[in-house]
């Protein structure tokens, strides 16, 4: 198994390339665009290596790497990446590769960003925002699961909210707040979690092989689903996520639509199913019935659609 640690070079230089434009004059507009291209690079670069030394005929989590950092209260740095989670990051670094490339179009004298200003703010939240993201997708210690989740949602409301379009404020909060309450119920649910297998770790692995009881289980999945629910569009609590893809600039919106609504349904594969699967089994048939009344409901929406600009 490869243990050179691929997945912590992904998640620095994102978060390394933030800091650093974070440190620039915010008059050098050529190399703070610079800066972000080439640490989006890299980090695709890194997305793609890592897919191509993945062993696809092996199952379970490569490219594991653990350190303690609470052992106390049992938290500890826990990456590693399975099949759906490589998947997932190199689509992230396809996507913010290219999106940097389309806002430094964008902030041009004539563009739309341009007119806006502020790229160094802007484009070291974009790093950070990714940053989270990719996180997410690898980590495997329930407190840096959620850290990385917060990471990736909270800059959404000054992206959109500053350089945003049309009822940027107000869909900026919308988003915010939904966001928010869905993070609050995450919380919730790892903390019962964390509390409830008596055994005071977020280690996913100790974790999945806990026995929680049935009743444990049927209280608390509802609630990690929905939590992670919300930002993957779950009716009926999905209403900011049109507002908030009309209004985000292009490369926020690619992000929005391409990898981050894909962490709500990640959060309910990775979290809820695998940790709670009598609650997931119990809770059966209103988790089918919500996707499939997205989709009617979608499908009639884009029906009554005419203007397609």
């Amino acid at each position: 198994m490869n243990t050179f640690p691929f997945l912590s070079l992904i998640l620095f230089t994102t978060l390394l390339g933030g800091l650093v434009i974070m440190l620039l004059p915010p008059h050098k507009h050529l190399l703070i665009k610079l800066v972000a291209g080439v640490s989006s690079f890299i980090a695709f670069g890194l997305s793609l290596t890592v897919y191509l030394l993945y062993d696809k005929g092996m199952a379970g989590f490569q490219f594991i790497e653990k350190y303690d950092w609470l052992p106390r209260i049992g938290i500890s740095y826990q990456i590693g990446v399975d099949g759906i989670g490589l998947a997932m990051i190199l689509l992230t670094g396809i996507i913010i590769f290219t999106g940097v490339l389309i806002s430094s179009h964008e902030f041009m004298p004539n563009g739309l960003l341009g007119k806006v200003g502020r790229p160094k703010e802007f484009f070291a939240l974009l790093l950070v925002l990714v940053t989270g993201v990719f996180g997410v997708f690898i980590s495997l210690d329930l407190f840096f699961l959620f850290l990385f989740y917060e990471l990736a949602v909270l800059p959404m409301y000054l992206l959109i909210g500053i350089w945003g379009t049309g009822k940027k404020e107000y869909c900026a909060m919308k988003l915010t707040l939904y966001l928010l309450f869905g993070s609050a119920l995450i919380l919730v649910g790892l903390l019962a979690l964390y509390f409830g297998s008596g055994l005071n770790t977020f280690d996913w692995f100790i974790l999945r092989d806990s026995n929680f009881t049935f009743g444990f289980q049927k209280a608390f999945f509802p609630i990690i689903f929905v939590g992670f629910g919300i930002l993957g569009g779950l009716w009926p609590l999905h209403t900011w996520s049109p507002d908030g893809h009309a209004s985000a600039p292009s490369s926020v919106s690619m992000l929005h639509a391409g990898v981050l609504m894909k962490l709500g349904a990640f959060g309910i594969i990775r979290v809820a199913i695998p940790l709670l699967p009598e609650g997931a089994r119990e809770w059966c048939p209103i988790i089918v019935f919500l996707p499939i009344v997205n989709i009617v409901y979608g499908a009639l929406v884009a029906m009554s659609q005419k203007d397609l600009i």
